[in-house]
């Protein structure tokens, strides 16, 4: 076990853990934060994304000790209920939640491309989400949605 401090949403925290342990198990057991979310446990769903530094990463799979003295941001530190992020707005404006599992995943992912990458076109996006799954189908929303939050961050 090892002490490893990090800062999640703006806020430093430390957990006693294995330093293999998934950091995805750190934010969820240690610290009883409820996003990211577990999916398929395999790097290959994206429900567990959150950044690290800006970078979209699956939590899933990074180690807990590869955090040590970062900044990891969930949804929950992306925008508040007064001041949402672009593209929170977005996914609400377009209706895309279904049943909203694999939305942390999405827009974690697209806030730190869009952040980078502010006039990418329709095939970056798309390849900027590849690996991304939504199982109730809603891919088209999901894409409406980061466009507009695009155009919104212009």
């Amino acid at each position: 076990m090892s002490k490893i401090e990090f800062d999640v949403d703006a806020k430093r925290v430390a957990v006693d853990a294995s330093p293999d342990m998934p950091l995805l198990y750190a934010l969820r057991d240690d610290l009883k934060l409820n996003n990211p979310k577990f999916g398929c446990g395999l790097g290959q769903c994206g429900a567990c994304t959150v950044q690290l530094d800006g970078e979209p990463v699956r939590s899933c799979l990074l180690p807990v000790s590869a955090v040590q003295g970062k900044k990891v941001k969930t949804i929950a530190g992306l925008g508040t209920p007064e001041k949402p992020h672009p593209i929170q707005v977005a996914f609400i404006e377009e209706q895309v939640p279904q049943c909203g599992y694999c939305v942390s995943g999405w827009m974690m992912t697209a806030a730190a491309f869009l952040e980078k990458n502010p006039k990418a076109n329709d095939a970056q996006i798309r390849a900027a989400c590849a690996g991304l799954k939504c199982r109730c189908g809603t891919h088209v929303a999901i894409l409406r949605a980061i466009k507009r939050a695009q155009t919104n961050m212009a």
